[in-house]
């Protein structure tokens, strides 16, 4: 039995209707190994399966055998097949892909730092050939998944970022490859819609916690889960002052393929959670929500006195009005679920290598 069925019923709920226009057809998905990707694979072979909707999923890959190694009911489910190749230069598929969802990307905190020029060129190349490609299929629909990056740093004083708020990167930091990156990919989707009348459909992503999300990176959420899981202080490396917010990766799929579907080209969606809390709230939910006896937390330095906090929050009333959108799982329920997914995979891992 699938770990997530509950999670995949709550998505297949409300995304039922959605479907009807895919039967029969395929879909070609970037960046569909990892964190959005796992998600989009597990959701589209549930609802393909429930509804008999005979279509296929096409994944771009680097490596089948790693993710069938993470994912085996995935990678060998009949739907779902596997295209090797680099998103910045791979080889176009034959046939035709009703849809396309470029959804790889370099999110990774230490590369930016290290190598901007890399973060920048898998951003814009990888998206510019993913519309090549898409146009080359005969595409009807193309998504891009964004990120709230693209706005910059949220000024302290406004509480929840929309999608009208025109500021930017700072074009001279180094930090800003990623960010900067996303705003030109949004541009190459402006750009192909106009001259060639490609559906290009844009979600501006910003923090998640869910199965599939790794909890040894540079996600704080993830880190916090990890501690508590072993029973150890959670551990805050900054002084906790940041606030964030963050979606559970069922109700993120909803809104993804429901953009994709839905959405209206070029008009950006906010994707997130308006639930904003500080990164030591978040500690103290992780610390009481994990385990049968909450742990303690541990914050590496004290606030500066007089410094405003920094912001990473969306607002989303586009997503709600336009399209119905909506946070439905709360926090401590899905710092809960991600938790018991990790623990009994963790749990797996160790009777495999015992056996």
């Amino acid at each position: 039995m699938n770990r997530l069925a509950d999670d995949l019923d709550h998505v297949l709920a409300r995304t039922r209707e959605l479907w009807e226009e895919t039967r029969g057809k395929r879909i070609f998905v970037t960046g569909g190994t990892g964190f959005f990707g796992s998600w989009l694979l597990e959701s589209f072979v549930w609802a393909n399966d429930h509804l008999s909707l005979n279509s296929e999923i096409h994944v771009l890959t680097r490596s089948e055998e790693a993710f069938a190694e993470k994912a085996p009911h995935l990678a060998n489910h009949p739907a779902v097949r596997f295209h090797h190749g680099d998103v910045r230069s791979f080889d176009f598929p034959p046939g035709t892909f009703a849809y396309v969802i470029h959804a790889a990307t370099a999110a990774s905190a230490k590369l930016n730092e290290e190598d901007g020029l890399l973060m920048l060129d898998t951003v814009m190349q990888g998206t510019r050939r993913t519309l090549d490609f898409a146009r080359s299929c005969q595409a009807e629909k193309f998504l891009l998944t964004s990120s709230g990056a693209v706005y910059g740093p949220q000024p302290s004083e406004l509480s929840h970022v929309g999608e009208e708020y025109l500021g930017g990167p700072d074009p001279m930091a180094l930090a800003s490859s990623y960010g900067e990156g996303k705003r030109l990919a949004e541009l190459l989707c402006a750009i192909y819609h106009r001259q060639y009348g490609l559906e290009t459909k844009i979600a501006r992503c910003f923090a998640f916690v869910g199965p599939y999300l790794p909890l040894n990176s540079h996600f704080a959420i993830g880190n916090f889960i990890r501690d508590a899981l072993a029973g150890s202080p959670v551990r805050v490396g900054g002084d906790g002052t940041p606030y964030r917010s963050y979606l559970y990766a069922a109700d993120l799929v909803i809104w993804l393929w429901t953009i994709l579907f839905k959405g209206d080209s070029c008009l950006p969606y906010n994707v997130g959670s308006e639930q904003d809390l500080t990164i030591s709230e978040l500690a103290g939910t992780v610390a009481h929500a994990v385990g049968s006896h909450p742990v303690d937390v541990r914050i590496a330095l004290p606030p500066i006195s007089g410094k405003l906090p920094s912001r990473y929050v969306p607002a989303t009333r586009r997503a709600y009005e336009d399209l119905g959108l909506q946070t439905l799982i709360e926090l401590p329920d899905a710092i809960r679920r991600t938790a018991k997914w990790a623990k009994e995979c963790s749990s797996d891992m160790q009777r495999t290598t015992a056996g």
